[in-house]
């Protein structure tokens, strides 16, 4: 049976690279986008619902479709406001999730981050640990949580900081051997490569999939 995905976020690094490999693949003959901004010449099989994320019960009814794969996100350089970053690295998510829920989509995949702690005194782990809590309550049949490392991959903007980091990471991969394996820099291809792989199957049964995991599966299906 030919299925249909929801993608939010396809207009980032990671959602956008995992919007060509489901065009790519024939097991899908309908994604649906939903975002605030337009991507131009999609083809026909995708369909596109712009509207504001932060009001996310208007899309309830288009919000219908075997599979969700959340990649949203955002930084504290972006968005500094503290609220508004909350409503979008926690509130876009569960909301998609709640929706999914009520919807009776199975598969929910969300891309969260290495360090998520609800616990953690550094606002991006928080908030991706709160996120992480939120969306496992829904009770959704497969809920699969991506937790990357620093994410590598080239980005339409400039990031500066990022950059830097990213640099620097690089090279220090060698030196990330044993417990520190888990640090290496997580491609985006390998995370858009698990993401797919982990909603068609049906022998996975861990919630949580660590850098490692992510690098781990996608290896084994490229």
């Amino acid at each position: 049976m030919k299925k249909t995905a929801i993608i939010l976020g396809a207009t980032g690094l990671t959602g956008s690279i995992l919007l060509e490999k489901l065009l790519a693949d024939p097991r899908y003959e309908h994604i649906k986008l939903f975002s605030r901004s337009k991507i131009e010449n999609l083809p026909h099989k995708v369909s596109q619902f712009i509207g504001d994320l932060l009001e996310f019960e208007q899309f309830k009814s288009d919000f219908k479709a075997n599979e969700v794969y959340c990649c949203i996100g955002t930084t504290s350089k972006k968005t500094p406001d503290k609220t508004l970053y909350k409503q979008i690295d926690y509130g876009i998510p569960v909301a998609a999730a709640k929706l999914a829920k009520d919807n009776n989509i199975e598969t929910f995949s969300v891309v969260s981050a290495l360090e998520a702690n609800p616990n953690s005194k550094v606002l991006y782990n928080k908030t991706k640990g709160e996120m992480e809590l939120d969306v496992q309550k829904q009770n959704i049949k497969n809920t699969f949580i991506f937790r990357p490392s620093l994410i590598g991959g080239d980005r339409d903007e400039q990031r500066t900081l990022e950059n830097i980091g990213l640099a620097i990471f690089k090279v220090l991969q060698p030196l990330f051997i044993g417990k520190l394996k888990q640090y290496k820099i997580t491609e985006p291809e390998d995370i858009a490569q698990a993401m797919i792989e982990l909603s068609n199957t049906t022998n996975y049964n861990e919630v949580i999939i660590t850098s490692n995991d992510i690098k781990n599966i996608a290896k084994n299906h490229k």
